[in-house]
């Protein structure tokens, strides 16, 4: 029999921003994917990803919108990784990231899993919560170049000055 998975889509911000999403468990990554864009407001244009996470919202293991890696088999694709592949009762987290440069982030969790409905068109719309804001909220990365990625740069670095460069004038 199949069911329906009922998800609560969190925008990562200080604002409750969210959506309650019911999709078919048969439906792929990239149906969810389509959904949030759309619920959200987006165009659709940027690459996303989701990531399965821990009941910490730690981000593990990547599935992608494209295959951009050449011939490397081990990755996940959005098309071909249904929901139910990869969420169950005791796996329920995902974390989705939309526009690798503004880095919409979203707290996806399946909420329920219910039967299907008479009638009801899936994948439905059950609750809008909040407006996006103009601008992604700012994020603050931890790990090892937290540094950098939080804009710490080394401020004696001077892009003009060649001479002290580690490489060799006449490389080629």
């Amino acid at each position: 029999m199949v069911m329906v998975y009922r998800f609560r889509v969190i925008l990562d911000a200080d604002e409750d921003v969210f959506r309650d999403i019911e999709m078919l468990q048969e439906n792929t990554l990239e149906d969810l994917h389509n959904t949030i864009v759309q619920s959200f407001g987006f165009d659709g244009t940027e690459m996303a990803s989701f990531y399965i996470s821990d009941e910490e919202w730690n981000q593990g293991e990547e599935i992608h919108q494209f295959d951009m890696s050449g011939h490397d088999t081990s990755i996940k694709l959005m098309n071909e990784t249904t929901l139910d592949s990869v969420l169950s009762e005791s796996q329920t987290k995902l974390i989705y990231v939309y526009d690798f440069l503004q880095m919409w982030t979203f707290f996806v969790e399946l909420a329920q899993i219910a039967e299907v409905e008479e009638g009801r068109d899936y994948p439905n719309l059950m609750f809008v919560h909040g407006q996006l804001p103009d601008n992604p909220p700012a994020k603050e990365f931890k790990g090892e170049d937290e540094g950098l990625l939080n804009g710490d740069y080394d401020d004696d670095y001077d892009s003009d000055d060649f001479d002290n460069l580690s490489f060799d004038d006449h490389w080629n």
